[in-house]
């Protein structure tokens, strides 16, 4: 058995639901500094990150993931215990198998046998691993950023190992993603009986006609690396449980999935006049979880991840910027060139998460062709 499929194994077999990391981080820090690099544990708040770096000065390339996993559910539902590894017709199961810790392992893997076979390498190469992720990522990789810019530590290039593929290894690879706007919104009304509308204001009628306006709303077009931006809501809450209660308010919790051709300034804007043109009596908590980033095209990581899948897989991958949010959102804005890419993302956060042991044991091969081209 290769030792990818050995550290993702023991990975696995650590609780590390998030915040916590389990061990995780002790374990790969042990294993990166035999071969050399200088190891460097952030702790900010209740979260572990890990910074270990090898080489000096020059272009300074990181790979980046994480060891926190979601929950798993009842444990009940699945077939084997999802912190116990087993491998079943050329799958390993497991909480967190595919998100991310078998990328974590192929990240490990590769960089040791990098700087073993390259010792005085140009430049710098790091991981930088976070326990904050999965959660609400505000002491992770967020702040990982403001301590770096305090004291001047720079990202040029940035391999995320987020599980990107859609059917078979290096089918697809990020090259940006939509950036995220949530708002916690609270119509206000007053309460009242129903059989007294007259003495009582009901806000899910107030907000019902805005609502239609919101979905209608056309946001933007989006762009040639970019969808439309999208409105949705993901949840709404109003009443007493009675039914003869009209409700004194209504929360509802909407989000904002943008592209480029929009600011997370102009989006709030808009909304709240929307609500305002309807006569909404409300309130709005917004939260940016990240900024829209794109590699420009050209780059040279991603000519380079590109050129790792076509010789390594065989497979000219499609460069999507489409899928939820990733830590690489934080690296962005330091001026690196974020690429993603990982393996199968079919099963992450379900019962039953696996990965292909194939498609594992040949991942550390696609890493350590890009330290190899990039710093090699």
């Amino acid at each position: 058995m290769s030792s990818v499929i050995d550290l993702t194994r023991d990975l696995i077999r650590r609780r590390s639901v998030t915040p916590e990391d389990a061990g995780c981080l002790p374990l790969i820090a042990d294993r990166l500094s035999a071969v050399g690099f200088r190891i460097e544990h952030l702790r900010f708040g209740d979260v572990d990150n890990l910074w270990a770096t090898h080489g000096a000065g020059g272009t300074v390339l990181a790979f980046l993931g994480h060891t926190d996993v979601v929950p798993t559910g009842p444990e009940e539902n699945w077939t084997s215990p999802p912190f116990e590894p087993a491998e079943r017709n050329g799958l390993l199961y497991g909480r967190g198998a595919a998100d991310m810790k078998g990328s974590v392992a192929a990240m490990v893997v590769a960089l040791e046998r990098f700087v073993v076979s390259h010792p005085d390498h140009p430049g710098t190469v790091g991981l930088l691993l976070t326990s904050d992720e999965e959660g609400v990522a505000l002491h992770g990789v967020r702040e990982v950023v403001d301590h770096f810019t305090k004291i001047g530590q720079r990202i040029d290039a940035c391999v995320v190992g987020e599980p990107s593929a859609r059917e078979r290894l290096g089918d697809l690879i990020r090259v940006g993603r939509r950036g995220s706007l949530s708002g916690t919104l609270t119509v206000h009304g007053v309460q009242g009986h129903v059989a007294y509308p007259d003495k009582a204001k009901n806000p899910i009628h107030s907000f019902a006609p805005a609502l239609a306006a919101l979905a209608a709303e056309r946001w933007d077009e989006g762009n040639a690396d970019f969808p439309p931006t999208s409105f949705q809501v993901s949840n709404i809450n109003a009443g007493t449980g009675a039914n003869n209660v009209i409700p004194g308010e209504l929360v509802a919790l909407i989000n904002f999935r943008f592209s480029t051709a929009s600011t997370a300034d102009d989006l709030r804007e808009r909304a709240e006049a929307i609500l305002r043109a309807h006569d909404v009596a409300f309130s709005i908590d917004w939260h940016l979880s990240g900024h829209p980033f794109l590699a420009t095209p050209g780059g040279r990581l991603r000519e380079v991840v590109v050129g790792v899948c076509r010789d390594l897989c065989g497979i000219d991958p499609e460069q999507s910027t489409g899928g939820g949010t990733s830590d690489g959102r934080f690296i962005a804005p330091m001026g690196a060139e974020v690429i993603e890419l990982g393996p199968v993302n079919a099963t992450i956060h379900k019962v039953d998460e696996c990965v292909s042991v194939a498609d594992l044991e040949r991942l550390p091969d696609l890493y350590e062709a890009i330290c190899q081209r990039m710093l090699g």
